[in-house]
């Protein structure tokens, strides 16, 4: 609905669907419905509580957002200024609303997301408040209901943004170890790291009516591909037919739809004997209180004092070894496995058994190639659903015969394509990323190349994440956050080193565990060199994990990703 007023004042809305001018009174009457056409207009978070919760049940969390600017990131505005301009225009201290409330008499958790607080982004403190949220269901022992809207995650706090995905699947997989019931309501629009994590790996996905959903936005997918779109793109009913959800609900019929799911979870479990408590993997993880170092703060990895942008270039060399290349040099024995199971195999993904030091290890890693051809023929090594799956078909066989899993980075990011939307692209990268926060074995992680976004992320939830000196790790792209904050793609290196996105940063950050080195010249001037310093880096860091159990390495993985939201959010806690 269009207007000019203040919303609270408006007497007249014009329906963006129809163009009716509509009785504003009446439109909220009918839940912000257009009675003509039926389109859903968006609402705010407090809106949203109000039409979900019972009259005067909600209570917010008592937790509260401080200033956080975790990597000092200015574009042509600010991160500071843009945050107090969004805190002023919404009367929200940031894009989620957290709290407890009871829906029809049932107790829930809830974390509903507000699209107007800087398109509902996902930074520190949104994914901080969102686990909070969960962890008091777990303490509660009640379901979790989560409202997203959301663009993706917050380019202006970096791959902390990203790690967020990580750090809120972690908090819902707590939550499905004990049985109780996490639901997701998908609302207009919901896309990137959201879509690809905690909107996609509940027990039941609903979309509203109208909704828009996936991994990719259609702009993006029409730049990269050349195509239109296919009639209804992304939208609920299109996500009903593709299976990516469990139904599309109306707005009057929500809540109503919402009352059943919980009666019935508290029916089942009333019924049901307690399941006995997973001490290692559903237990809330002790957070070390770390801080985020100054920026200026010194560190001993930062050494190259190579320009970001430069890094860049060198983590794109054509001629940078490949995970082919790694698994001919560093490991023995390669034995490669093919797909998904379900129907594809994705030659942008690479997995099998080969041996390190004759140990035997599952080892899966992005593949691109040298020749045009090859970068072709493997996508560019951008994953589709069918290569995440593959991916995580192997993981959990690795699990199973109790080998350890390494995984090698180096993807601009997931497959953006229309059949990549069609096949569930953002489940699928949630779900490994679920996976891997409870997988029994241990993951060690290398960032070779280009660790792109979600598809990065999808196989880098690690025990321990090792980064060559010349790769980069990002929530996007120097030229698509270019694109988006500045005037225009030129601005690209000016966006790099605003990003954080090398490994000195990243490292500085403790995303990074360390900082593999490579030859002079950068990997791609003398490989076999840069293939025994990834072996040797592998090696040192698997050792020590083999001797921990299963139940110590999730514990500890868990408390890895979640300091990246409990150290950098700046939240004060308030008694409870």
């Amino acid at each position: 609905m269009t207007a000019t007023a203040p919303r609270e004042e408006q007497l007249w809305s014009r329906c963006t669907g129809c163009a009716t001018l509509l009785y504003r009174k009446r439109l909220r009457r009918n839940l912000d419905v257009c009675p003509e056409c039926g389109v859903h207009a968006r609402l705010s978070a407090p809106d949203r509580v109000r039409q979900l919760a019972d009259p005067g049940s909600f209570r917010p969390l008592p937790d509260s957002p401080a200033d956080v600017d975790p990597i000092g990131f200015v574009d042509v505005v600010p991160y500071p200024h843009r945050i107090t301009a969004a805190r002023a225009g919404t009367g929200l201290a940031e894009a989620v609303l957290c709290g407890t409330a009871t829906l029809g008499g049932h107790p829930a958790a809830l974390a509903v997301m507000d699209f107007r607080f800087l398109g509902g982004s996902l930074g520190c403190a949104v994914g901080e408040l969102i686990t909070r949220a969960a962890e008091r269901a777990l303490d509660d022992r009640v379901p979790l209901v989560l409202v997203t809207a959301s663009g993706g995650a917050r380019m202006q706090e970096g791959v902390l943004s990203l790690m967020q995905m990580a750090t809120v699947s972690q908090a819902i997989a707590a939550l499905r170890e004990v049985g109780l019931l996490t639901v997701s309501v998908l609302t207009d629009p919901t896309y990137g790291g959201v879509a690809a994590s905690f909107a996609t790996n509940t027990d039941v996905v609903l979309a509203e009516s109208g909704a828009r959903m996936g991994f990719a936005g259609p702009r993006v997918i029409r730049q990269v591909t050349g195509r239109a779109l296919p009639e209804g793109f992304q939208t609920a009913d299109f996500l009903l037919r593709h299976g990516q959800v469990d139904m599309v609900v109306p707005r009057r019929a929500l809540r109503g739809r919402l009352v059943a799911l919980l009666a019935a979870a508290r029916a089942g479990r009333a019924s049901a004997t307690a399941p006995p408590r997973v001490p290692t993997a559903a237990a809330r993880p002790v957070v070390p209180r770390q801080q985020t170092p100054p920026a200026a703060e010194a560190d001993p990895a930062a050494s190259t004092g190579a320009d970001p942008w430069t890094t860049v270039r060198l983590a794109r060399h054509p001629g940078r070894p490949t995970t082919l290349d790694y698994l001919d040099s560093a490991f023995d024995g390669f034995v490669e496995m093919h797909g998904d199971r379900l129907g594809g195999d994705c030659p942008a993904v690479v997995g099998g058994l080969a041996r390190l030091d004759g140990r035997p290890v599952m080892v899966i890693g992005h593949q691109k190639g040298h020749t045009t051809a090859e970068l072709v023929s493997r996508n560019f090594g951008m994953a589709s659903p069918a290569g995440h799956r593959k991916a995580l078909r192997l993981m959990r066989l690795a699990a199973r015969l109790g080998l350890p899993v390494v995984t090698l980075v180096d993807t601009p990011g997931a497959d953006p394509g229309v059949d990549a939307e069609e096949q569930g692209q953002a489940a699928a990268i949630a779900e490994n990323i679920l996976a891997l926060t409870v997988l029994p074995t241990p993951v060690v992680t290398v960032i070779t190349g280009e660790g792109g976004s979600g598809g990065a992320l999808a196989l880098a939830v690690a025990d321990r994440v090792l980064m060559l000196e010349h790769a980069v790790y990002s929530v996007i792209s120097p030229e698509g956050c270019a694109a988006i904050l500045w005037p225009d793609r030129s601005a690209a290196p000016e966006a790099a080193r605003a990003l954080r996105l090398t490994a000195p940063d990243l490292h500085r950050l403790g995303v990074v565990d360390e900082i593999v080195p490579e030859p002079p010249g950068a990997a791609h001037g003398d490989p076999e060199a840069a293939a025994r310093a990834l072996g040797e880096a592998v090696r040192a860091n698997l050792l020590p994990l083999l001797d921990m159990s299963a139940a110590t390495l999730v514990r500890r993985r868990r408390q890895r990703f979640r300091r990246f939201g409990a150290a950098r959010a700046g939240i004060r806690s308030g008694a409870r």
